[in-house]
């Protein structure tokens, strides 16, 4: 790990990008955006196209960031100014479970989510879900092959690598 100033966590819903991000961010003393947090509105309103990509172009002018989530449509611009991409490359069935378990569990009071968007748990969403490693990796994959100025790429597949992620982190940080 070198030169981490500016970092992309992508993965499916479930996964665990903001836990990881708050984490890291804690660990390495950047600051965390949450890109749901900016994105919707309550009720899960949508921003619309061309304000959502300037409000992204904003939240990345900072030298230093961790930035969670996936939004496609934005992806290209944030990969320009990343050094650093973790990928959670977890199984469906494991980002399933914690879906599941989130939904249940009742967190609908998360940091990383907009005022007034209660954990949903609907068929759209659902389906998102089940088809992310099938539909979405490919594209997201493909556009990291796409940016060469990335230092860094990690992909985890596990809770227990993501653990020993956070561990390396802590340790280098501390030797620096």
């Amino acid at each position: 790990m070198k030169n981490i100033k500016k970092v992309m966590i992508l993965g499916s819903s479930g996964a665990g990008k903001s836990t990881l991000s708050r984490a890291l961010g804690d660990i390495m003393d950047l600051p965390v955006i949450h890109l749901d947090k900016h994105y919707w509105n309550p009720g899960w309103v949508e921003t619309p196209t061309e304000e959502w990509e300037k409000k992204v172009r904003d939240l990345i002018k900072g030298e230093k960031w961790i930035i969670d989530g996936n939004f496609n449509s934005t992806i290209d611009i944030r990969l320009d100014l990343a050094d650093t991409v973790i990928y959670l490359d977890f199984s469906t069935a494991r980002c399933m479970y914690n879906v599941l378990k989130r939904w249940i569990t009742g967190q609908n009071n998360r940091p990383d989510m907009a005022e007034g968007c209660r954990e949903r748990f609907d068929l759209p969403f659902l389906k998102w879900v089940l088809n992310f490693r099938r539909k979405t990796r490919p594209l997201v994959l493909e556009k990291l092959l796409n940016h060469s100025n990335i230092n860094n790429v990690f992909m985890l597949h596990s809770h227990e690598e993501k653990a020993e992620f956070l561990e390396n982190a802590a340790q280098l940080n501390s030797e620096q």
